[in-house]
């Protein structure tokens, strides 16, 4: 059965709750489908012996706590260690619905890629592979930091800009009154939060940005943890950023064959199974893991109950590195 079909077959017997998620059964049946990435830790890095191992990491309900104030999701001093340690043995990149600027400086390692808005817009040593060099690479713009280091930015929906910053101010002006909203602008992708509005006031809100876009049909809306994020309607999301940056030389620090490269995602929300369907799940080679606490059909293979776990699970990861690097005794 194809994976689409199957996800199709599974949310005809699920229910949505208050975050839009689709979830069934207890969560006892779910773990069953989806073993937790602790427990199945060797059997998995079983499947990745021998193989080059990358790491794509979610930001928001993975490395931090989801929060009601979005601005305060703040990274603990503990995990950024760990994903530091990991960084150091693998090749990591974090990727997320934040604007790049807003996840890079909660994250604060220069040893991780980044991708923010989703994936449109990414930061990298280098551009990718001539795949995405079309168009004269209008997509790709160069840039130098302080330090006089060059970067890449790949940004596929660059043409949206103007855009997204009209809508951005469109719905904070139209959504003023509502007590509790948040218009977070990522750049290329504008969040309507609403994990702080009142039940009576959510549909409202809703109605109310549904009947904004009704105005930008080139863009969609898509929801997640009481959030709703509205993105340019291009073949572009956190799928195909984790395609790019596996074809960006350099990356992958080694050169190897596509089949000898195994991509470990883990992600919390609705944004990730598009990694875990598209680069992991429906092309195969890949482990992908869910964070979650309530059963939910997902495409991941395993799941971790928390950031805490998903702390666990790299730090286990890092310590299995540095076993295969000791001198056999």
């Amino acid at each position: 059965m194809g994976c689409h079909q199957e996800k199709t077959n599974w949310i005809r017997l699920a229910k949505l709750d208050d975050c839009g998620e689709a979830t069934f059964g207890s969560y006892r049946s779910w773990l069953a489908k989806h073993p937790s990435a602790l427990d199945s830790f060797d059997e998995m890095m079983g499947f990745a012996q021998g193989k080059n191992i990358a790491v794509f990491l979610d930001y928001d309900g993975t490395l931090s706590k989801i929060v009601a104030d979005p601005d305060k999701a703040f990274l603990s001093e503990k995990m950024r260690k760990v994903v530091q340690n990991v960084a150091l043995h693998f090749p990591t990149a974090i990727i997320s619905g934040r604007r790049l600027e807003k996840v890079s400086g909660f994250v604060q390692l220069e040893e991780v890629y980044y991708a923010g808005s989703h994936g449109m817009d990414i930061l990298t040593p280098s551009s990718g592979s001539s795949k995405y060099r079309g168009n004269n690479n209008i997509h790709h713009n160069t840039t130098i930091n302080e330090k006089g280091t060059k970067f890449v930015h790949f940004c596929p929906a660059q043409q949206f800009l103007p855009t997204i910053q009209e809508i951005a101010k469109r719905l904070k002006e139209k959504t003023n009154d509502i007590k509790g909203s948040m218009i977070e602008d990522n750049k290329f992708c504008v969040s309507v939060h609403f994990r702080s509005v009142k039940n009576k006031d959510v549909s409202i809100l809703k109605t109310m940005v549904e009947q904004t876009m009704e105005e930008y049909p080139n863009l969609r809306i898509s929801e997640g943890k009481k959030v709703m994020e509205i993105r340019p309607d291009i073949e572009w999301d956190k799928g195909k950023a984790v395609e790019y940056l596996l074809h960006t030389p350099g990356f992958i620090t080694k050169p190897t064959a596509s089949s000898d490269v195994v991509p470990i995602y883990i992600g919390d929300d609705k944004t990730d199974e598009d990694a875990f369907k598209q680069a992991i799940e429906c092309m195969g080679g890949g482990l992908s893991i869910v964070v979650s606490s309530t059963p939910k059909v997902t495409f991941a293979s395993h799941s971790l109950r928390d950031p805490n776990q998903v702390e666990a699970f790299l730090r286990r990861l890092v310590k299995w590195k540095k076993a295969l690097q000791l001198p056999p005794t």
